[in-house]
């Protein structure tokens, strides 16, 4: 880890390779929003994309079943400040194949190869309730739906941490980069400014407190895919899937918006060790940042 003052490479090829594969046509790198503004509308009846924020979701493991926090660990439901995606896909049944769904949305991205990566500063980063992609209904293939997958890339959020005897409880802010790699020239936690110009894999984070900025590694990050069985998802890649309660059908003739609510489980997804079962994250007292990965999908129509 580094203080300053007061997806393994085949993974990151394999994600490419599916994302480059489905060109997307609703919307292309060259149309996607700068970072922290919302889509520009589009004509007629739309389609729009919401994050909700939910600590009393299941909290789910790679496979999409329930998961129970490891011995000597803890974790924290934070109170989140941000987030942005990097794919959107629209998938018919649990055997459609990552890519061969209707594929809505990829973000901006430099490099090729191994060296792909998302672009950071082009991000569209937003709070719960405040669209991050929307497209006209009309472009989206008639069918029914029965699956929801999202690529998540960056989170910021607030945490409590704690410097017994002298701090108790405070509040921290995390930058978390879930994506499958991203290209970051430089971005801010809270009030600092982290300079990095380089590409930085999933797990990336930095954490600001009052007194300090801290950055790291996060060994692993959880990618909830309850069809993993069906339909696998590459190592490395943050394409989170979740199921309709009921098929979300286009029909061709919508009239009226739709909004679908991207319910993302953070229930306990600021994981960390906890050696003195404190139960609060103690960073100068041992405790390491395991696992930021959110914890479910369930996508809801509106």
């Amino acid at each position: 880890m580094k203080y300053s003052k007061l997806f393994l490479a085949a993974g990151i090829t394999a994600v490419s390779a599916i994302i480059l594969s489905v060109a997307c046509k609703k919307d292309n790198a060259s149309s996607t929003p700068a970072n922290n503004t919302t889509p520009p509308p589009a004509s007629g009846p739309q389609l729009i994309f919401v994050f909700k924020f939910d600590s009393t979701q299941a909290r789910l493991n790679n496979l999409g079943q329930p998961d129970v926090m490891p011995a000597g660990h803890s974790g924290e439901s934070p109170v989140f400040n941000g987030m942005s995606s990097h794919y959107i896909e629209l998938a018919p049944t649990a055997t459609t194949q990552l890519g061969n769904g209707d594929v809505l949305y990829r973000a901006p991205e430099v490099g090729s190869g191994s060296n792909l990566a998302i672009d950071f500063s082009k991000e569209v980063i937003v709070n719960a309730g405040v669209p991050f992609y929307s497209c006209a209904i009309s472009s989206v293939t008639p069918g029914s739906y029965q699956y929801l997958r999202v690529s998540l890339a960056y989170q910021n959020y607030t945490i409590k941490w704690a410097y017994p005897p002298l701090v108790t409880s405070a509040p921290g802010t995390i930058a978390s980069f879930v994506g499958f790699n991203t290209y970051i020239g430089s971005y801010k936690i809270k009030d600092s400014t982290e300079i990095v110009n380089a590409n930085k894999a999933q797990g990336y984070w930095g954490f600001e407190d009052p007194y300090n900025t801290v950055t790291g590694q996060a060994p692993a990050t959880t990618v909830p895919n309850p069809i993993a069985a069906t339909s696998p998802i590459p190592a490395g890649s943050c394409v989170v899937t979740g199921q309709f309660a009921t098929p979300f059908t286009v029909t061709g003739n919508e009239t009226v918006n739709d909004t679908i609510v991207v319910s993302l489980s953070i229930n306990k997804s600021f994981e960390f060790t906890d050696p003195n079962h404190t139960g609060i994250y103690e960073p100068l007292n041992g405790d390491s940042v395991v696992n930021m990965g959110i914890r479910g999908l369930i996508p809801m129509v509106k």
